[in-house]
């Protein structure tokens, strides 16, 4: 056992492992570990051998300090034994069979020896062996161990972070837009960093430095060097999670948003349906005055929503959907198409700017719709016709996918 005041100041070592636990987030177990495979790695370094797997333990509370070598029982069919004028490397596969390891007597001990040390053991246990105390460790061997030491907190803080964060997939998150790069918004989390890329921000809508708004966790990925918590404010869903907040229905499952179409900063089209009788879902969600839905209207820098309520009756709901226009009837027609007659002042309302009205409204019901005059039934409107999406879809034009895969690779670096 080392002389505890030879190398480390308990106290101050304390400390700073309870200190770094707590601004970190995570245990003192696990960065006592760190610690402890620093101090292996200094000791390989400085007194081992490069193949050899060194494990230390120190004990915070007397000092004593130890260090033991590691080693794999192996028997002739789980390691090859080096030919002579053969390379010590490592082949994993060769022709598409799997290449066994290269014996090495300073990480492996074949298992008819290992037996004569200690009864019972079998082939993949691992055996420790004591090796010489020491408490002297060279410049290089101090570098590589606190290398060590930041590389296993980072890995353990990307881990609880994802951890974390993966739970809340598909959930409203608040945090303070902290820098612009290359028309992406990152932005502070407290723990962790999220990534609002360009395409997830609502069109128009332009962000702050020390902004505090909320996002949708649309992705967490797991491959990048930190953990990539993909931010979204375009989303359909993020409008329906931002009711789930003003509106306790819906929270306490009284109220079901059942279909959801969105152009993000322009206008969205939500589907409410009552779970229980006497519940008015489309008043639960404007609110009293309209208190619930300005709520939300305001989230997002006053982007129209339409709130009808959700029926099985296709003409019914066609016809709400095209919402805020007035249906004079609906008439509905084989593969999920539906014709609708509106009067002559309502047509360009039912159509929308640019078709928008009636475009959206497909997307909600998963109808084709075509908006027709009631004079002039005969007629095909320009842009009075839009195709819906399957039935329970979620529109979404640019997909989590394409913004996690195609552009986190991009922006790891910058984290």
């Amino acid at each position: 056992m080392v002389n505890r005041n030879n190398m480390f100041d308990l106290k101050n070592l304390k400390r700073a492992i309870d200190q770094i636990a707590e601004e970190k987030s995570i245990s003192s177990e696990k960065i006592l570990e760190a610690v402890e495979s620093a101090i292996a790695a200094a000791y390989r370094k400085e007194y081992g051998k490069k193949g050899e797997a060194i494990k230390a333990k120190l004990d915070l509370k007397t000092g004593d300090l130890n260090f033991w070598q590691l080693k794999t029982v192996v028997d002739a069919n789980s390691v090859r034994l080096k030919e002579e004028g053969e390379e010590e490397k490592i082949i994993e596969k060769k022709d598409g069979e799997e290449i066994l390891p290269l014996y090495n007597p300073d990480r492996h001990i074949f298992i008819e020896e290992a037996k004569k040390i200690k009864s019972g053991i079998s082939v993949g246990d691992e055996m420790e062996f004591s090796l010489p105390e020491q408490n002297e460790f060279g410049r290089i061997a101090s570098q590589a161990a606190k290398q060590v030491i930041l590389q296993k907190i980072r890995e353990i803080e990307r881990d609880s972070i994802q951890k974390e964060y993966q739970g809340k997939e598909g959930e409203i998150v608040s945090g303070v837009v902290q820098r612009m790069e290359r028309g992406n918004v990152y932005v502070d989390l407290g723990r962790a960093t999220g990534i609002l890329f360009y395409n997830e921000g609502i069109p128009g809508e332009h962000y702050r430095i020390g902004e505090r708004l909320r996002f949708y966790l649309l992705a967490v990925q797991e491959e990048t060097r930190v953990p990539g918590l993909i931010l979204s404010r375009s989303h359909p869903k993020f409008v329906e999670k931002l009711f789930e907040l003003e509106v306790p229905e819906i929270h306490d499952g009284l109220v079901e948003v059942k279909a959801i179409a969105r152009e993000a900063g322009s206008r969205t089209k939500i589907a409410a349906a009552s779970k229980t009788e006497g519940i008015d879902p489309v008043g639960s969600l404007v609110g009293q005055r309209g208190t619930r839905v300005m709520a939300v209207i305001n989230e997002l820098g006053n982007e129209k929503i339409d709130i009808i309520e959700w029926s099985e009756n296709p003409e019914k709901f066609v016809g709400s959907a095209l919402s805020p226009a007035k249906v004079k009837s609906v008439e509905i027609l084989p593969r999920r198409e539906a014709m609708v007659f509106v009067a002559e002042d309502q047509l360009s309302l039912a159509i929308g700017k640019g078709g928008q009205n009636v475009r959206l409204a497909a997307r909600l019901t998963g109808w084709k719709i075509d908006v027709r005059s009631q004079a002039r039934p005969d007629e095909v409107q320009a842009e009075g016709i839009a195709e819906g999406i399957a039935e329970g879809a979620v529109e979404k034009e640019i997909s989590k996918e394409v913004a996690a895969e195609e552009k986190i690779s991009d922006n790891k670096e910058n984290e």
